[in-house]
Order: C-alpha cells, then structure tokens, then sequence
C-alpha cells in the first residue's frame, strides 16, 4: 500500500508529456531550410545543419519531408505562396486603370527588394530548369489569382478608353517581373561593371518610379 501511495506521488510530480505541435514544427524546419536553400542552393543546402539550427534530428525533417528534394519543393511552394498572399491585398480592380498598373509596379518593386532570397532562390530553381515548379500544381495553381487581377484591370481600362486593347496579361506580369527582379538579381554586377548606384534608398526610389512609369506608358492608351 505504501509503495502504491509512493509511486502514485511520483508519478502525479511528473511534468506532463510535451508533444510537439506538427504544423509548427514543420512550419520552422520550412523557414530555415528556405535560408539554407537560398544561400547554398539545392545541392550545397545541408539537411544536417538545418535539424541543427532547427534543434531537431534529420530523421525527423524526413519524416515530415521524404527526400531533400521534396523539401526544397516545399520551400518553393511557401515562398511564392507568400508573395501570392500578398497580391490579394491589392484589390486592383477597386482602382482607376493608371493607379492600378502603378500599385502593382510598386508593390511588385517593394517586394523583390524586400526579399532577396526569395530571388536568389527563384533564380536556383532556373538554374534547375524549374523541375520542381513544374512537378508542383500547387505552384501552378497560385499565379491565376494575379493573373486574373491583371486581366480585369486591363480589361477596365479598355472599356474606359486608358488602356490599348492586344495586351496579353502573361505577357505584363512577365515583363514587370523582369523590371524588379533584375534590380535585385543583377544589382551587384551592374554596380561593378557600370559604377550606377542601385542600392542607396535614393537609387532604389527613382528606379520604382522609373518601372512604374514604364509599365504605365506601355499600356496606356495613345
């Protein structure tokens, strides 16, 4: 009886089981694996440093992610479902044609400066040919939502008499993206070979206004 009275207090002086919570754990291991990937690429990513910084073991990253590959697929699909996240935001159609074509050039700016490694690892995963993004529907799936904004404003604009009628929405979205990412992307090498600053808040203001005002022009009307 004592001894049963014995272990019962023990056992009720034991810290109760944490069990650690699945999506957050996987959610941790995503970011410092997006780091890790942006900074090294696919092949020169180190699973073993990633459980380290994450505190967790390599067998548990291959739990939640079958194979390296699957897991930089995975960093792929959170760092543009992150962008995509914030293209709803804009609410394009709410505005004027020239406001909504400037909106989106600035927002598109503001967010590849904000994120570097967001195009250093979209540049990697050219590098790969964009085997991943192709194996991916997710990622096919989360470009109709900005697509269709694209359209609906030009389609407005249209209709107003702003905008020239023949301009295909993936043919914009494709050019502004080559606008921004280059400022980002090339940054380094265009200073070095040209000595033209791209990196002080004043180069970076006058180039947003610059690519706004570009892609204004481009689709305007007259």
């Amino acid at each position: 009886m004592a001894l049963a009275k014995k272990t019962a207090s023990a056992n009720a002086k034991k810290p109760p089981v944490r069990r650690r919570d699945r999506e957050r754990t996987r959610r941790e291991i995503l970011e410092i694996a997006f780091a890790e990937f942006a900074e090294n690429g696919l092949f020169g990513g180190n699973t073993d440093a990633i459980a380290a910084r994450a505190n967790i073991t390599k067998r548990l990253i291959f739990y939640y992610f079958n194979s390296k590959e699957e897991l930089f697929t995975a960093v792929l699909e959170m760092a543009y479902a992150k962008m995509r996240l914030a293209d709803e935001d804009l609410h394009l159609e709410a505005l004027e044609p020239e406001a909504a074509i400037r909106k989106l050039a600035e927002f598109t700016f503001d967010f590849d400066q904000a994120n570097p490694e967001y195009i250093r690892l979209v540049t990697i995963e050219n590098i790969h040919r964009g085997r991943h993004v192709s194996a991916s529907r997710k990622l096919k799936e989360m470009t109709r939502p900005i697509i269709s904004q694209i359209a609906a404003v030009l389609e407005k604009g249209i209709r107003s008499g702003a905008i020239r009628p023949g301009i295909d929405a993936n043919e914009l979205h494709m050019t502004l993206n080559a606008l921004c990412f280059f400022s980002v992307a090339n940054r380094h090498t265009f200073e070095a070979q040209f000595g033209w600053d791209m990196s002080s808040p004043k180069a970076r203001s006058q180039r947003r206004r610059e690519i706004a005002d570009l892609l204004w022009r481009h689709v305007r009307k007259g």
